[in-house]
């Protein structure tokens, strides 16, 4: 009989058990890491994000509609499209509307990748808050810096686009609450998507980190509607937070710097300096933010060489079971055998099969040619087992010997032996003489013996 045995797991990559694995590579130590995790866990993660997005568009214009039963399509799509300042609710409807990939991947991670859902966040298995709280305030001093200096440089505005002052801006309060609310979780989202998915999945297929840092960049500019100046800022923000996230082994300095650039932007428009549906950028918005965003790298990897370091993550392998096929005959002690093997010696036999010799029957069971079951009569052809002798044996029997008989027929009684009735002696037997001779053979040679002397 074949008995199934279990699949192996597969095998992890060298880096895994040798330097450890970076960022990018944290898939090989989730539980399930096959070639196909990254692919089913973005499609059930786009599944998640639709119906989300469904569900908030759906209240969002229920809400409208219980506030203005007029207001028509047009004006609906256009408060979900258009970020306006002075329209709360349908900022923190666009907002929320991209916060939701956060959850979404993390869902769909969970269900596809199974345990070690931490390990999208960093090498750590969680986000290391105080380290994303350090990297907050450089980015917070490095931005109030460069902007300082921006300010001092007289530029030529850019087009496009209406500012709206804050005392023009009857919800001016409303609109600041929601972008200090809401953007950092809208920025988060994008880095779990952009630098946690996207680079984990490029990384279980390619080893080497700059795939891992340039592959998502196109997306990620694709996702920002401006023009060319606008969207070479993009790539370099884009590249600048892969290599963090690589660098550091987390999300934490990328998360860090998305959050501070978009609040920065966001606030800008509440408070009338920018427009935030603006897609023109000019040169010197340009050379400010790579200035910007390069000064942050340059801070954030001196203060990683002054902390810990750690950056990858080194798996233990756990010794893998040997799968040998057992012997007809022979399995591990302390297991009963299949149906349809004899048993080990020493260890009880399953019920319809005979027992070992040596070894006791099993209740119900006939026992093995040789060996009697207790209580039972022997087989046929085996002698019978000799009881132990008595060690008070009875008086010998001094009468007249019995008759031996016949055994009974099926269905008859054996009689009764009288030891009172003595039997008629053998034709054939004499009878010996009270002075003890006789007319046997013997007397007559006796006799002739003694006429010769």
């Amino acid at each position: 009989m074949t008995v199934p045995q279990p699949r192996p797991p597969h095998p992890l990559p060298a880096d895994a058990t040798g330097d450890g694995l970076a960022f990018h590579r944290l898939v090989f130590a989730r539980e399930r890491r096959g070639w196909w995790v990254p692919l089913v866990t973005g499609i059930l993660g786009v599944v998640f994000f639709l119906v989300g997005s469904l569900v908030i568009g759906l209240l969002f214009g229920i809400l409208v509609f219980a506030a203005d039963p007029t207001a028509g399509a047009d004006a609906m799509l256009r408060r979900l499209t258009v970020m306006d300042v002075t329209d709360p609710v349908g900022l923190a409807v666009i907002l929320l509307s991209l916060a939701i990939l956060w959850p979404s991947y993390l869902f769909a991670s969970w269900i596809v990748a199974g345990k070690g859902i931490g390990r999208i966040s960093s090498v750590a298995g969680r986000l290391r808050w105080r380290w994303m709280l350090l990297c907050t305030g450089a980015a917070v001093v490095v931005y109030i810096v460069v902007s300082a200096l921006t300010f001092l440089i007289p530029v030529d505005e850019s087009s496009g686009g209406t500012l709206v002052a804050p005392q023009d801006n009857a919800s001016f309060v409303a609109s600041l609450l929601v972008v200090l609310l809401l953007v950092p979780f809208q920025a988060t989202a994008e880095e779990y998507v952009f630098r946690g998915y996207l680079m984990q999945t490029v990384g279980r297929w390619l080893r080497h980190p700059a795939w891992a840092i340039l592959l998502p960049v196109p997306l990620f500019v694709l996702g920002h509607v401006y023009d060319v100046l606008g969207q070479t800022s993009v790539a370099v923000f884009a590249i600048a937070a892969g290599w963090l996230t690589w660098r550091t082994g987390g999300l934490e300095a990328a998360i860090a710097l998305h959050v501070i650039n978009n609040i920065v932007a966001f606030g800008f428009s509440v408070f009338g300096l920018s427009d935030a549906n603006a897609t023109d950028t000019t040169v010197m918005g340009l050379v400010s933010s790579v200035v910007m965003i390069a000064v942050y790298v340059g801070v954030v990897e001196w203060l990683w060489r002054r902390g810990d370091g750690r950056r990858t993550l080194r798996l233990t392998p756990a010794p893998e079971p040997v799968y040998a096929p057992p012997v007809y005959g022979q399995l591990p002690y302390g297991q009963p055998p299949a149906y349809g093997q004899p048993p080990v010696y020493g260890q009880p036999s399953v019920y319809g099969q005979p027992p070992v010799y040596g070894q006791p029957p099993v209740s119900g069971q006939p026992p093995v040619y040789g060996q009697p079951q207790y209580g039972q009569p022997p087989m046929y052809g085996q002698p019978p087992v000799t009881p132990a002798p008595d060690p008070t044996p009875a008086e010998p029997y001094t009468g007249p010997p019995l008759q031996p008989h016949q055994a009974p027929r099926w269905g008859e009684y054996a009689p009764t032996p009288d030891p009172s009735r003595a039997p008629d002696a053998p034709s054939g037997d004499p009878s010996p003489a009270p002075d003890g001779s006789g007319t046997s053979g013997g007397g007559g040679a006796s006799g002739s013996s003694s006429s010769s002397d």
